[in-house]
């Protein structure tokens, strides 16, 4: 952080512990804040825990390790199983405990809706958003996960476009194949399907793909395979840099196809429902055409797709928060960049909640080049195995989050508590604390509630 200022005697609030929350609580504990971090679950990982497909092994384990030396601190207060909006009031957090700040930190875990009328009534019934579909795959070798499970089948249909949607078709494709080679009693492990892919794996029983007799499942992306945000592109890019991440999303694309032997449907947006029998079966799908400035435009051309069910994975969004202003599906920041919270002169956001973006690599401020690297290595398609993820949190967090510099700057210009308000208020969390069982030692409440998810 430029210029720091000792903030000894000072106090923040980070509501969510996971990436954005531990590196903004580190940050500020390391400048002699006090900071108490409250989250909804046992553990704080996040997105990191349930929202990665469990394939990601290396990025989830030094991702974890990152997260759990940050909490770890002698300054940082975590406070487990508290739910902002439901144990705690977020007006009374950010008014009456004491905080000089607070951080909403609290990531975006909503499916954003699907966008065509009348779907809410087949969730469940041939639509499945994509957030519980990957937390019901993570979970599927459990027999005590209690959420819910849903059927991995032949010939679905995805519509989205980002990784998160790749991640989505690759689970697919992976579980479908290994059910099909366990008709021809050959038992086969997801990590190793998803680490040599599908057609190399197949080759080492005599296989192809098309003896399986699967159709794949099929990506519907809105608009042209240039454009799909797996490699992202800075709007300010100079011809020949924008010429460079178009070539890497196309290679990387076909490669995750290849390897996973997925389809894709570009250039059509979702624009009716097909339902029998009660049941979601499939989309009725409007052509695109995208113009130079890569502005979507609906064409009067439609037609049909049938699928087993849809899965939407078209991007998450924060939960709402009452007392925190929204603007359409985002909290309302005056400054998303800075991530300051509309009305508010003491509350800041950081992370996929500032960003309205669930995904965990974010590459936007990379180069075309390392940009493609990081994709290649978080979609699968290098040549380097799992330990290609080692590298990745290594060149995200080369992406630093502003929101810290914000948070010390406003309460240093506050100065210290006094010392029994500051007192008053170490107190009111040491309370929460008890109630919810947490004796205040961060390592031994992990080691407590380490998850039975073989990943961690």
């Amino acid at each position: 952080m430029a210029n720091p200022q000792p903030l000894h005697g000072h106090a923040v609030a980070v509501i969510g512990g996971a990436t954005a929350g531990a590196e903004v609580a580190h940050e500020l504990a390391e400048l002699g804040a006090w900071v108490a971090v409250f989250e909804q679950h046992p553990r704080p990982y996040g997105k990191i825990e349930d929202g990665l497909p469990r394939w990601h092994v290396g990025l989830r384990r030094k991702e974890y390790d990152t997260i759990d030396r940050k909490l770890d601190h002698a300054s940082v207060a975590f406070v487990p199983l508290t739910r902002i909006g439901r144990d705690l009031s977020f007006d009374d957090l950010a008014h009456h405990w004491g905080f000089q700040a607070v951080v909403l930190a609290n990531g975006a875990w909503r499916d954003r809706p699907f966008p065509v009328e009348g779907s809410d009534h087949y969730v469940g019934r041939g639509l499945i958003y994509q957030n519980p579909f990957v937390i019901a795959f993570n979970h599927a070798d459990e027999d005590d996960y209690e959420g819910p499970r849903f059927p991995f089948r032949d010939d679905a249909l995805v519509v989205g476009g980002g990784l998160a949607s790749i991640d989505v078709s690759k689970a697919l494709m992976i579980e479908t194949t290994r059910a099909a080679l366990a008709e021809r009693g050959i038992e086969e492990d997801f990590l190793e399907l998803e680490v040599k892919g599908i057609p190399k794996l197949l080759d080492r029983h005599g296989l192809r793909f098309e003896d399986l007799g699967l159709a794949g499942c099929t990506l519907i992306y809105r608009s042209t395979i240039a454009t799909m945000p797996i490699v992202e592109i800075p709007r300010d890019a100079s011809p020949e840099r924008r010429e460079k991440g178009i070539g890497a999303r196309q290679r990387l694309l076909a490669k995750a196809m290849e390897k996973y032997c997925f389809r894709i449907e570009p250039s059509a947006i979702p624009d009716g429902l097909i339902a029998e029998g009660g049941e979601l079966v499939g989309l009725r799908l409007r052509r695109t055409r995208t113009e130079a400035d890569e502005t979507v435009i609906p064409l009067d051309e439609t037609f049909e797709r049938r699928g087993a069910y849809v899965i939407s994975s078209i991007g998450s969004i924060p939960e709402p928060l009452e007392g925190v202003p929204m603007n359409g599906e985002l909290y309302s920041l005056t400054d998303r960049e800075r991530g300051h919270l509309k009305g508010f002169s003491n509350v800041f956001a950081a992370g996929n909640v500032a960003t309205g973006r669930g995904n965990i690599v974010a590459s936007r401020r990379h180069g075309a080049l390392i940009a493609e690297a990081v994709a290649e290595a978080f979609l699968g398609v290098g040549d380097e195995g799992h330990e290609r993820e080692s590298t990745l949190i290594d060149v995200t967090e080369a992406v630093k989050n502003e929101t810290a510099q914000q948070v010390a700057d406003h309460v240093a210009a506050q100065g210290p508590l006094d010392p029994a308000r500051f007192e008053a208020l170490r107190k009111r969390v040491e309370n929460r604390q008890q109630r919810v069982g947490y004796e205040g030692l961060y390592r031994t409440w992990i080691e407590r509630h380490r998850s039975t998810n073989s990943t961690r």
